[in-house]
């Protein structure tokens, strides 16, 4: 049976003027969020000091992590980092004029389309797709993902949670969050809100059927949408790695996904090695610090957005089989193939394949 295109913003969760805090759902008789300390400081994610399009930052006047708005000259916008309290429904400052005006607190900022944008756009098979990028290479430290909207392009929400590591001694994760996050800034409001893996799933589900994305009575994958990935590292192999880590079944959701660097070497004929090389290609400037999960997730989207544009149409380029685990591929060895023709305009994908 066919299902009904869902429109989320249509929903109060859902909301790109203003997107939506995370839900209160108790597990084990204690609120989700209730888990969390009060939280008084805000860090920042910090800027690309690589971005050709973004002047080259000042140092701060302190020792503090913050940095000051910078202009984007491509979009004649002041770019903000974003509050990183505020993605996962901690900002306590939001009365703070002085605090809303340098710090970003809506993720689609960034991300805006307008009619042009949409002219070539081609009818897809899903109704959204949810852009996934984790952090971590020893355990998963950062858990993004942004909600766009396939007919509109637009970004209706978001889900963002740091991740405490639940195998390593806490000497270890100091020096793990230092390397990673120290470099950012951003250590501080990682310590202050990282969860166990376990209890971020826990809340990701709740949010999932919350807007009517997933519920658990399915035992399936997502309804109507599909994971963006950058790379198939994310759901073929950390996300399963991880979930042995924290003793627990692989979720039926995470059994399909799309590898965007698939997607886009051979929708354009190019062979791309990471979201940089996808972002050069197309000629959009970094913005953001690469490696800070947020960050990518929403430059990840740049480029999805771009290749929709194109008249690019998605479909799912790995699947994951629930009793032997073993995952197939659109392409051969889940890399580019030679599937690529010269015309752009008829390069798209149709029955799992590009023709």
């Amino acid at each position: 049976m066919a299902l009904a295109r869902t429109y989320l913003y249509r929903f109060p969760h859902f909301c790109s003027s203003f997107l939506s805090p995370p839900i209160q759902v108790s597990f084990l008789h204690h609120s989700v969020t209730s888990l969390l300390p009060p939280i008084h400081t805000h860090i920042i994610s910090s800027f690309a000091t690589t971005s050709p399009s973004l002047p080259t930052p000042q140092a701060p006047p302190s020792s503090s992590s913050s940095m000051l708005p910078k202009h984007d000259h491509s979009s004649g916008r002041c770019w903000k980092p974003m509050c990183l309290y505020f993605t996962q429904g901690k900002c306590t400052k939001m009365d703070d004029p002085i605090h809303l005006e340098k710090f970003n607190h809506n993720c689609s900022m960034d991300l805006q389309v307008n009619a042009d944008d949409i002219e070539h756009k081609r009818s897809q098979d899903f109704d959204f797709f949810l852009v996934l990028d984790l952090e971590g290479k020893v355990e998963i430290l950062e858990y993004p993902v942004l909600v766009l909207d396939a007919k509109t392009m637009d970004i209706v929400d978001f889900f963002h949670r740091f991740v405490r590591p639940t195998a390593m001694s806490e000497q270890r994760i100091n020096q793990y969050i230092e390397g990673k996050y120290g470099k950012f800034g951003v250590n501080r409001v990682w310590h202050d809100t990282a969860l166990p893996f376990k209890e971020v799933l826990l809340q990701f589900e709740a949010w999932l059927t919350q807007h009517q994305l997933w519920t658990k009575e399915s035992v399936g994958p997502l309804n109507r949408a599909a994971f963006i990935t950058c790379g198939d590292w994310d759901l073929k192999t950390k996300v399963p790695e991880q979930c042995k880590v924290s003793m627990m079944k692989l979720p039926p959701y995470f059994m399909e996904w799309i590898n965007l660097k698939d997607a886009y070497s051979n929708f354009y004929g190019t062979e791309v090695s990471g979201m940089r090389t996808m972002l050069n290609h197309s000629n959009i400037p970094l913005l953001g610090s690469h490696h800070l999960g947020i960050d990518d997730t929403k430059n990840i989207a740049r480029v999805l957005q771009r290749m929709l544009s194109d008249g690019a149409v998605m479909q799912i380029t790995a699947w994951r089989s629930p009793d032997s685990q073993k995952v197939r591929f659109a392409f051969k060895d889940g890399s580019s193939s030679s599937s690529c023709h010269q015309n752009k305009s008829k390069r798209f994908l149709k029955g799992n394949r590009f023709i």
